[in-house]
């Protein structure tokens, strides 16, 4: 099973996918994110589009979760914002047409929700999220179609709560959840600071 958590920058999907990795014993978790960074080394900085743009970072992503799950039996996990149409079906879409069961969960919110969780992810300020910022109401708009079902609106759920929403959904069973609120903020933080792109 391909959980992919979909959702506006901002919007708590890497959380959510580490909430739902840490207590879905024999999961993993593939950020297809990655894929694009690696693709951006390759380019010189000045030529760098949206590595979404690129063909190849649509068959990489695709490739990629193929290849783990055809060879991994635990549920794979892929947390990414997608909201283009043609690039959706590129790469759930195939995924799909494959034989692969994929859940799909848009994470919805309110758009000052949402700027409200980038301002608290942005150590530096909020200028260095300008393009997320940009970005709210377009992916709010797009992820609203019928086609980036099933939405999960956020606003008033806790992480536990969307994690929990999303596995009860797929028939999933997660291990309790026994952390405390300063183990859970904690991790939170931890979390954010791994993902800081400094690039």
């Amino acid at each position: 099973m391909l959980l992919w958590i979909n959702g506006p920058f901002g919007g708590g999907k890497t959380h959510t996918a580490y909430e739902l990795h840490r207590r879905l014993p024999g999961s993993v978790v593939c950020d297809p994110e990655e894929v694009g960074f690696g693709l951006h080394r390759v380019i010189p900085k000045e030529l760098r589009p949206d590595f979404q743009d690129l063909p190849a970072w649509r068959q990489g992503v695709f490739e990629t979760l193929d290849l783990v799950l055809s060879k991994h039996d635990g549920p794979v996990i892929a947390p990414m914002t997608v909201v283009e149409p043609t690039y959706f079906a590129e790469t759930v879409g195939r995924l799909r047409e494959k034989g692969y069961e994929v859940r799909h969960f848009a994470l919805m919110a309110r758009p000052e929700t949402v700027v409200r969780r980038l301002r608290e992810r942005a150590l530096g300020g909020l200028r260095h999220e300008s393009f997320a910022v940009e970005r709210v109401d377009h992916c709010l708009n797009a992820l609203a179609a019928p086609e980036f079902a099933e939405h999960i609106h956020t606003d008033e759920l806790t992480l536990r709560e969307v994690a929990d929403r999303i596995a009860t959904t797929c028939g999933l069973t997660l291990t309790p959840n026994t952390d405390g609120p300063l183990r859970t903020e904690l991790r939170r933080v931890l979390l954010g600071i791994r993902h800081i792109r400094l690039f």
